[in-house]
């Protein structure tokens, strides 16, 4: 603010102003703020906190912005599934970590391939070694990482394939965003309720251990919030029962 030195930087702090590229997923009218202050002018809304994070002006459009356009395809999804010969959806594992979605995640999958199902498991830790390799844990973060699994997710299912992702994905709002990305019927939301307790009983990882320490910082049900779902599809409790109990429960709700 004070030298006015222009700096690369991911993000900004309180008072700091930046250029920056600005995408959104859907068409806005807009005009540059030079022609017109009304449409060049926008306030960003943090989606959690409805907080005021930032004000900008519009200085001009990407050209790219202009010229993309969504490319029509004859082989669609429904064509994909025909050929498949199964019905595409997303099954949506969410939990507190060590709550077990990866271990029914990963045990739905064995039993949908050996019923001649064709799936792909997207599981959290898998994710972060690629493709949201240059995520933290930040809330922003945190949100990004849903945004490209779900997006990812969404390509699968367009594909033709059961897609099961295993994600804690603390936030309600990131989880009705991944949902409205699909058709009704193909989002699936399984809340996988494991006690706190047991999770931290469980931490084969010694995460908890750690994250109590202080360790670990915005871990999930210690030093940041875990939202649970509403309204789940599925609703699993899981503490006293068995993983196959579980698996049949899930199969009976994804209609297999």
């Amino acid at each position: 603010m004070h030298s006015q030195e222009r700096l690369a930087a991911r993000q900004l702090e309180l008072n700091e102003l930046a250029e920056v590229k600005l995408a959104l997923d859907r068409a806005v009218p807009f005009a540059p703020f030079r022609e017109s202050k009304a449409l060049g002018a926008f306030v960003l809304i943090d989606r959690i906190s409805h907080a005021t994070v930032g004000a900008g002006v519009i200085d001009f459009a990407l050209r790219r912005a202009r010229n993309l356009h969504w490319q029509a395809t004859e082989v669609d999804k429904a064509a994909r599934a025909r050929l498949l010969g199964q019905t595409p959806r997303v099954v949506w594992f969410t939990g507190l970590s060590g709550s077990g979605k990866s271990t029914l995640a990963n045990a739905l999958e064995k039993r949908l391939h050996a019923l001649g199902r064709h799936t792909y498991l997207l599981d959290g830790d898998n994710v972060r070694h690629g493709l949201n390799r240059d995520l933290g844990f930040t809330e922003a973060d945190r949100v990004e990482n849903i945004r490209r699994v779900a997006e990812v997710a969404r390509l699968m299912v367009d594909a033709g394939l059961i897609v099961l992702v295993s994600f804690i994905s603390p936030y309600r709002s990131e989880r009705r965003m991944a949902r409205e990305l699909f058709a009704p019927g193909e989002f699936v939301e399984v809340f996988v309720d494991t006690p706190l307790e047991e999770c931290e009983r469980r931490d084969v990882k010694g995460l908890y251990a750690k994250a109590r320490a202080g360790e670990i910082p915005n871990f999930t049900g210690i030093s940041a919030p875990y939202e649970a779902p509403e309204q789940p599809e599925l609703h699993l409790r899981t503490e006293g029962r068995s993983v196959d109990a579980l698996i049949e429960q899930l199969l009976d709700a994804i209609g297999e």
